[in-house]
């Protein structure tokens, strides 16, 4: 190994930091939580710590620099975040400029979905395409659209919140201030609100909802097929606007696939064109929860590529 970078992933709970090779090989990872109780400058002081722990235990081999994936919108240009709910510490807070600071090294910071759909690009289930979209579908519904190879951005960094399309008109009311996002309809959290509407059980995860459909319980299906219809509204959104050849979707609710795809297919296909007469696939990632690591650790070598060219 001549050179290496480190991703670190961010999030409300956990603090995961992993060295990773130019070829996408994890050599080391830390994983930790994240302690929002003492300020931005605790978090920062844990982030540089696991990271200056690993560039130490590889000290002989050169160090690219850091990508960091975090929850929220990010000001690229201006290395911080905005409106992040997991993350309210750090609004407004100079992240990457304390980190960089600190480690006298390169770092990048980018939304952590964009970051798993970079990773799937890398290494993933997109290593064959060079433009993808991702769909993560966990308590919300994330999204990170690839272009070239490269993380779409936007004109100041926020492109790819899909979790906010709209996929039911004046539908459930959702905290960006839109009613009938995705999210709203098809994530983790809408399959648990569903469940209650439909008196399955009190405070039903997402999983027991899931084994209630493997089951045999009617209601529970048919939840996971509503799930299905809003995805597939989304998704044909997204295959009309971009034309691209993949369209990935990774998260726990992957586990429910064979209740909510057969629908998702079937929207897709009635309601997009393109997806009727182009050869487009739907499909799961392929690295699950370190899919966010592998494409923060990338952020660094891509950097490093257009600057040598």
């Amino acid at each position: 190994m001549s050179e290496f970078s480190i991703g670190v992933d961010l999030g409300g709970t956990n603090l995961r930091t992993a060295v990773i090779d130019s070829n996408g090989q994890m050599l080391d990872k830390l994983a930790g939580t994240t302690d929002l109780t003492e300020g931005p400058e605790r978090v920062v002081d844990d982030i540089v710590h696991g990271i200056e722990t690993l560039r130490d235990k590889y000290s002989t081999h050169r160090m690219t620099g850091v990508g960091i994936g975090v929850p929220g919108f990010i000001r690229m240009a201006e290395g911080y975040i905005v409106g992040s709910h997991n993350l309210p510490v750090l609004n407004h807070y100079p992240i990457r400029d304390a980190i960089e600071k600190r480690l006298e090294t390169p770092v990048i910071l980018e939304n952590d979905a964009n970051a798993a759909a970079l990773g799937e690009k890398w290494i993933g289930a997109g290593r064959d395409v060079d433009d993808l979209v991702l769909l993560t579908l966990g308590t919300g519904i994330g999204g990170g659209i690839v272009y070239k190879g490269r993380v779409m951005h936007g004109a100041v960094g926020m492109a790819g919140e899909l979790g906010h399309i709209t996929v039911v008109p004046n539908g459930n009311p959702c905290g960006c201030g839109n009613r009938g996002c995705l999210e709203k309809h098809a994530s983790a959290t809408a399959i648990e609100s569903m469940a209650n509407l439909m008196a399955l059980g009190e405070n039903l995860t997402s999983k027991q909802v899931h084994d209630l459909a493997l089951a045999g319980e009617e209601r529970a299906i048919r939840i996971f097929q509503s799930m299905g219809e809003a995805l597939g509204i989304g998704i044909a959104t997204l295959v009309n606007t971009f034309n691209f050849p993949l369209y990935l979707m990774s998260g726990g609710a992957l586990a429910a696939w064979d209740f909510f795809y057969p629908t998702l297919e079937a929207e897709v296909r009635a309601r997009s064109f393109t997806y009727r007469n182009a050869e487009t696939r739907i499909g799961k990632a392929l690295l699950g929860s370190e899919a966010g690591l592998f494409g923060a650790a990338y952020l660094p070598f891509q950097a490093q590529s257009v600057t040598r060219s």
